[in-house]
């Protein structure tokens, strides 16, 4: 849960093209020569042509996962949605390329979870998890293996993050005057009903006391400008409260700014000298 993977890797691909993706193509170039190339994308084939007319000719975008690994990445990063992990995150890892799952609300499947695992054993690969728009992934992680007694995770957003999700089911969105609770349970829950929101549950459940032991409170605040996401955590190391109060990305109000820079510092540890 580090990021640090095994280093040296110079050549990496993307699932993916929307909002993030771009935030990552357009920061990599700028970290120097250490840092890896991306030498594919991969789209859906309506998405293509869309890909293609912003990022002109200087990185090949592809339809087929086939024709993607034909490029040769050493790493692939998945910044699709967790369709995109059920889709082709076994092909990837059989195919002996590490996999960097930015959708890790996906690994609440138990069942795709555990295919992937043994899809990584059979192809020499790892599977990578980035702490996205989280801080504190690495003390939460250090903290199980001394004994974690107690995880709650809150996350709160803006009303029209929350469109399109359950929630508009259980609140009026567009009424709210106040903090509004919607959801209390357990992470795997919380990843699962909401997957394109709530993909940091499903990163604080595996750094820490897995997903059915893991608390998270969902909240729309309209006093919110952006996303917020509190960790408190009990252990034999001492307690710990951490709270981010991240900017939306400008393109997709219900990704993290911060979850994209996550994305690019992952992959440029993948070739630094020194990784951080």
């Amino acid at each position: 849960m580090n990021n640090i993977a095994e280093v040296n890797i110079k050549k990496v691909a993307l699932i993916g093209f929307g909002a993030m993706a771009r935030t990552v193509v357009r920061i990599l170039p700028e970290l120097g020569d250490e840092a890896p190339e991306v030498v594919g994308i991969l789209e859906l084939p309506e998405c293509a042509a869309e890909a293609r007319a912003h990022i002109g000719d200087r990185i090949p975008v592809v339809e087929r996962l086939e024709d993607l690994l034909a490029l040769d990445p050493e790493l692939i990063a998945e910044t699709a949605g967790q369709g995109a992990v059920h889709q082709h995150g076994e092909a990837v890892l059989k195919a002996g390329r590490n996999l960097l799952i930015i959708s890790i609300g996906s690994l609440a499947d138990q069942d795709l979870f555990d295919r992937l695992k043994s899809a990584a054993r059979e192809g020499g690969a790892q599977v990578l998890l980035p702490a996205g728009a989280l801080g504190g992934v690495d003390a939460l992680a250090a903290g199980r293996l001394g004994g974690l007694t107690a995880v709650r995770q809150t996350i709160a957003k803006p009303p029209k993050s929350w469109k399109n999700t359950p929630a508009e089911d259980i609140v009026d969105l567009d009424a709210l005057g106040e903090a509004t609770v919607f959801f209390t349970g357990s992470a795997r829950d919380a990843a699962t009903l909401y997957p394109k929101n709530a993909n940091v549950a499903a990163t604080v459940a595996l750094a820490g006391l897995g997903f059915d032991a893991s608390q998270v409170i969902l909240i729309a605040d309209p006093a919110a400008t952006g996303p917020i996401h509190r960790i408190e955590a009990e252990g034999t190391f001492g307690t710990f409260s951490i709270e981010i109060r991240g900017v939306a990305l400008p393109d997709n109000p219900k990704s993290s700014a911060l979850a994209a820079l996550s994305i690019a510092r992952s992959l440029a540890n993948t070739s630094a000298t020194v990784a951080i």
